[in-house]
C-alpha cells in the first residue's frame, strides 16, 4: 500500500512577497518529495497565494524530475469559472476534488468548511499568515487546536515550524 503524506496550503487572498517565499517554498517542496514515498499537495484557488503555491509546486517538481506527488485543487463548490474552463484546469492540476460538505453549505461558509476538511486530512500545513484576521488566519487557529505541524512562510527562521 502506498504511503501518502498530505500537505495543505492556506494564505491571505492578497499576497505580495513572491520571490522571497518562492525560494523557501521550493526547498520545502523538494524536501517533501524526496523524503516521502508519495505527497498529495492540497490547494484552493481563492487568491494569489493559492495560485503562487500551485505554480511553485509544478515548477519544483519539474526541476526534481519526481513523479511521486499530486497537485490537487479542492473546490468548495462548483463555480462558473471551473465550468467555463474545466479542460484547462484538468490539464493544470493532477486532480480536482469537490468537498462534499462545503458544496452543500451556504456559499459564505463553504470556503471555511472546505479549508477545515483539507486541514483534517493534512500531515503538514504550509501557510502565509501575516495578520490576525481573515479566513486563512481562522483556519490556522483551527490547525493549532488540532496540533497540526505548521510552517508559516512569513517567518524567516525556524520559528516558522510549529
Amino acid at each position: 500500500m502506498l504511503n501518502i503524506y498530505t500537505c495543505a496550503f492556506f494564505g491571505h487572498r492578497d499576497f505580495y512577497t513572491h520571490l522571497k517565499c518562492e525560494e523557501k517554498l521550493a526547498v520545502i517542496v523538494k524536501d517533501l518529495i524526496t523524503k516521502n514515498e508519495y505527497v498529495d499537495f492540497l490547494v484552493g484557488r481563492n487568491g494569489e497565494f493559492d495560485q503562487f503555491v500551485s505554480s511553485t509546486i509544478l515548477h519544483t517538481r519539474r526541476e526534481c524530475f519526481q513523479g511521486n506527488s499530486s497537485l490537487i485543487w479542492v473546490l468548495p463548490y462548483v463555480t462558473t469559472e471551473y465550468l467555463n474552463n474545466q479542460r484547462s484546469f484538468e490539464d493544470y492540476y493532477d486532480e480536482i476534488r469537490m468537498c462534499e460538505k462545503s458544496s452543500m453549505a451556504h456559499f459564505k461558509a463553504a470556503i471555511q468548511i472546505r479549508n477545515r476538511e483539507m486541514l483534517d486530512y493534512a500531515d503538514l500545513i504550509i501557510c502565509y499568515i501575516e495578520r490576525d484576521s481573515g479566513g486563512a488566519y481562522q483556519t490556522i487557529q483551527y490547525a493549532k487546536r488540532q496540533k497540526k505541524r505548521i510552517i508559516n512562510l512569513v517567518i524567516d527562521d525556524e520559528r516558522g515550524w510549529a
